[in-house]
């Protein structure tokens, strides 16, 4: 069938508000371009037409503080993987190699901005200022959480694949009515709140789930303040991003008619002006983004994993020559912004943070199992009576056991 005998569509003579589209591709250019990048594996700058900008608002200051987080988060994941080993977590998530797309776009969100994590952000939860060692308590199984939310504006870890897609949107849709009502208020010479937005991470292996798709054709329907900053790290466990997708993932915002980003995810200064170009952009009301990050996981995808089984070591040792902490070292010394005094006090801290949370999850203690009946449901309900008295049952018999078992040991057991 002939182009000229195509069926009609109901976008036939209609023409299409796609204003803001238009504007962002004239400002970021080709989205199929290269990806973005500010500092190079060497510790060399370069410059962007765009986003050097935000770069250049960076002082010595903001830039030491990136380095000291990104030491900071990889010290903790290594202790963390320590205490797995050593059976004081069930599982462990390590995120080493994605130091800077963590500390870099977390630190462009402001105190107002909600984000929604996966289950690797630990450097994004050290910028929101949640205690690291509350990140174990859910990992050592002794809460649902460990944190509250509402205290830093960074969710709970999502354990279910990009289950936390479709919430974030939920919730960038509600700031939308929220700031609506802002405008009003201030309109009747009250001080408004902040305008806000939501930042939502995602890796590439969840980019194959149909909630991330649904998340931006609403986003995008909606015009919701939302910024989707995809970690592409190179492997869903162990399907590599080759199967996951024959494009660059940031392409993919296009077809719902938003801005895509690819950025070097390495490079904390290129991550942190795009993320700040892309928080900007949701918050003045001009709709979704999307980052993605082009990065590498270094070691396993969590500790129950063998990246060896999958992978090459000659690709490994291939990214960690673009490491992020070396790359922004050799910047800070080329520069002059930094000496050994800062980075010996650097190592010292990590050391410090490392202690602080192995004896804070020595000290955690194993809640009663009980409290799970108690909070499934705001009153008594028989059935969970019911299974609560079977289970203590259940459990007295164990002790009994244990009773009968010492008596034999003791030789005072009755024949």
């Amino acid at each position: 069938m002939g182009a000229t005998h195509l069926p009609a569509t109901e976008f036939d003579g209609i023409e299409m508000d796609d204003r803001l589209e238009a504007e962002a591709e004239a400002q970021l250019g080709d989205p199929a371009g290269p990806m973005v990048q500010l500092l190079g594996p060497d510790g060399t700058p370069g410059a962007d037409p765009v986003f050097s900008e935000y770069a250049e608002r960076l002082d010595a200051e903001k830039l030491r503080g990136f380095y000291a987080d990104m030491a900071a988060i990889r010290r903790f994941d290594q202790e963390a993987t320590a205490l797995q080993r050593q059976g004081q977590l069930a599982l462990w998530v390590p995120l080493t190699g994605q130091e800077a797309a963590q500390i870099g776009s977390g630190r462009a969100s402001q105190p107002q901005d909600y984000i929604f994590p996966t289950y690797r952000e630990h450097g994004v939860a050290l910028t929101r200022n949640v205690d690291l060692a509350e990140l174990l308590r859910q990992f050592r199984g002794v809460s649902n959480g460990g944190w509250n939310p509402k205290d830093t504006n960074f969710h709970l870890y999502t354990l279910v694949l990009a289950a936390q897609t479709p919430h974030a949107v939920g919730y960038a849709m509600g700031i939308q009515r929220d700031q609506k009502l802002a405008a009003a208020a201030a309109a009747a010479d009250q001080t408004p709140e902040p305008k806000a937005a939501v930042l939502v991470y995602f890796g590439d292996g969840a980019s194959s789930e149909g909630d991330v798709h649904e998340s931006m054709v609403f986003a995008s329907s909606y015009n919701a303040p939302v910024v989707f900053f995809c970690q592409n790290n190179h492997w869903a466990i162990s399907v590599p991003t080759s199967v996951q997708t024959r494009i660059p993932l940031s392409n993919r915002a296009k077809g719902y008619g938003f801005p895509g980003i690819r950025v070097d995810g390495n490079d904390v200064i290129a991550v942190h002006a795009v993320t700040e170009w892309a928080l900007e952009h949701a918050r003045e009301g001009k709709g979704p983004v999307l980052i993605e990050a082009f990065t590498y996981r270094v070691g396993a995808h969590t500790t129950a994993d063998d990246p060896t089984k999958y992978r090459e070591s000659a690709e490994e040792a291939r990214w960690r020559a673009k490491d992020p902490l070396e790359r922004l070292e050799k910047y800070l010394r080329a520069e002059g912004l930094a000496d050994d005094a800062f980075f010996e006090q650097v190592r010292t801290a990590g050391d410090e943070l490392a202690a602080y949370v192995r004896k804070t999850t020595y000290d955690l203690e194993t809640p009663d199992i009980r409290t799970a009946f108690a909070n499934t449901y705001v009153e008594a309900h028989p059935l969970v009576a019911e299974e609560l008295a079977w289970f203590e049952e259940y459990s007295a018999g164990f002790a009994d056991e244990a009773k009968a078992d010492q008596a034999i040991s003791d030789g005072t057991a009755h024949p």
